[in-house]
């Protein structure tokens, strides 16, 4: 699972990347005066910057829910082990011979 998400994240990554590089190769073609170019390249860079800040926050906030479930079920699965080792060896102790 964590491989899939790490995937899905670059995948993300290389999206909002290309979605800015091919912005800012159109506005370099584009026919405007240089001035109103470099602002918008500007304003761009910065939407791409938000994006990949909010996307990096997202990321962290889901892996910190995915590794708090993951501890949360080592520690239900360690003691329904502890409950079944203890109800056997009660069991082992009941069928003892005194």
């Amino acid at each position: 699972m964590a491989r899939e998400d790490g995937h899905a994240g670059a995948v993300l990554m290389a999206f909002v990347l290309g979605a800015v590089s091919g912005a800012a190769v159109a506005l370099l073609w584009a026919p405007s005066a240089g001035e109103e170019t470099r602002r918008r390249l500007n304003e761009k860079a910065q939407e791409g910057r938000e994006r990949a800040s909010d996307a990096a926050r997202r990321g962290g906030e889901f892996v910190t829910r995915q590794r708090e479930n993951l501890t949360s079920a080592i520690d239900r699965g360690r003691e329904a082990y502890q409950r079944a080792q203890t109800k056997q060896d009660a069991s082992d102790a009941s069928e003892a011979p005194a």
